[in-house]
């Protein structure tokens, strides 16, 4: 993986290089074939600018940034990679995410692809193209969504961070796919004012980033807090692997490479136990009458749908519009069973500082195999559960979840998930530290 934030501010303290020279890096790669459709628009002018006038003792140093389209810039539409939206009117002010990256220093690079109005887990778009998956320059691949042109800017080099949205998934799912970190922290803790709304009771802000010690910065500055570091070696913490639904139908090199991680970290000292962990099961009777990404997205959208439902992808007009089935009281209902079904699992996973998953149970399967067309509409479908089923889990728990690579060279990315329910942030950040470098060592060997 490439030279991550962190170092990268190191060698601007020391006068090993400037943030001009950084931009001007981060912009070729922005422009390179690997980051084609990446960025629904760019700023590269305003991005020198920044660059140029940026102190090296600043958070981000003047380095570059990527904004997913649904946050709110100041002066630019925010569409949510979305034509229903091209025409609105430009922001007045920074979303709080985005003002908070500025000020840390942030020199933004532009605004990145994404699923339309962040509706799937597989990344494609019919307005912008699918960007292409960098891991294989071979097979066009999919990048994972919803924050796909996000991953990919990360991916390929051109952005230390970027800034998505995860409301069942979609940091994580393109982090696993595209072989970089994915961090989302507990919702409350960052702001989603100054967004286009998926689903106001899962949306969570968070970003993508090329380390996990990259990823506590991100998440420092977004959630405007200071990340508690434990000390603590991988033999402290007590983990668990959920059997039930997570390693259901694994990939052969998934599979693969969850068995080589769980033994390295075992080897490392961690305390691993299976637990069954059923409660799981209960998903889908909670959501037997839509879950809340279609009632709260129908909500918003409405109006918009009255007057411009033929310029909306159809599979994601479609998710929306079952949300017009959904009845007052199951909803209301819905929001009861979930506050049930979190206390029964935070009671089934005491004692345990976090949970061990596959992010993703598959490898980026080739774009042309989900590539828009009615024909290929039941693949979309099947595709995007499986890539939605882990993740999901997590935002239904308003839970904390980081994915970090464990493939070796010669792989498909894949990502190892670790988990835990709401305001463990801290917790998951630290064992990630250590899971890190221990599977890093591993790659090294291979």
């Amino acid at each position: 993986m490439r030279i991550d934030l962190i170092a990268t501010r190191e060698r601007l303290l020391s006068g090993q290089s400037r943030a001009a020279a950084e931009m001007e890096s981060s912009i070729a790669l922005a422009e390179s074939p690997a980051c084609e459709r990446a960025f629904v628009s760019t700023s590269f002018g305003q991005a020198r600018r920044d660059a140029a006038r940026a102190r090296a003792d600043r958070p981000l140093a003047g380095l570059a940034v990527s904004v997913k389209d649904l946050f709110d810039v100041a002066g630019e539409v925010t569409a949510a990679g979305s034509r229903v939206l091209a025409g609105t009117a430009a922001a007045a002010h920074d979303s709080p995410a985005v003002a908070r990256l500025r000020a840390a220093g942030a020199a933004f690079l532009g605004r990145t692809n994404m699923t339309e109005f962040a509706f799937s887990g597989v990344g494609t778009n019919p307005h912008h193209g699918t960007p292409a998956n960098p891991a294989d320059p071979a097979v066009a691949r999919l990048p994972g969504g919803s924050s796909s042109g996000a991953a990919v800017s990360v991916a390929t080099g051109a952005a230390f961070i970027g800034l998505g949205s995860d409301t069942g998934g979609s940091i994580r799912i393109p982090a696993a796919l595209c072989g970089i970190v994915g961090f989302k922290n507990t919702a409350r803790l960052a702001p989603c004012e100054g967004t286009v709304p998926l689903s106001t009771t899962l949306d969570t802000v968070c970003a993508m980033t090329r380390s996990v010690r990259d990823a506590i910065v991100a998440h420092e500055l977004l959630a405007a807090r200071a990340v508690t570091r434990g000390c603590a070696p991988l033999a402290g913490y007590r983990l668990a692997v959920a059997r039930t639904s997570m390693l259901d139908g694994l990939d052969a090199a998934v599979a693969r490479a969850f068995e080589r991680s769980l033994a390295t970290l075992r080897s490392a000292g961690a305390r691993i136990e299976e637990i069954t962990l059923a409660e799981i099961r209960e998903l889908g009777s909670i959501q037997a009458t839509g879950g809340f990404p279609a009632a709260e997205s129908y909500a918003w959208h409405k109006r918009l749908l009255a007057g411009q439902a033929d310029a909306y992808d159809p599979r994601v007009r479609v998710r929306i519009e079952r949300g017009a089935g959904m009845k007052a009281h199951e909803y209301i209902e819905l929001i009861h069973a979930r506050r049930g079904w979190i206390a029964r699992v935070e009671s089934a996973l005491r004692g345990f500082d976090a949970v061990l998953s596959p992010t993703v149970p598959m490898v980026a399967p080739p774009i042309a195999q989900v590539a828009p067309g009615a024909e290929r509409d039941d693949e979309f479908v099947r595709v995007n559960a499986l890539l939605l089923r882990n993740p999901s889990v997590v935002n239904m728990l308003d839970g904390c979840a980081i994915s970090i690579p464990c493939h070796v060279p010669g792989e498909l990315p894949s990502g190892l998930m670790i988990w835990q329910s709401a305001m463990h942030d801290d917790i998951v950040l630290n064992i990630a530290l250590q899971a890190e470098a221990a599977l890093a060592s591993t790659s090294r060997d291979s």
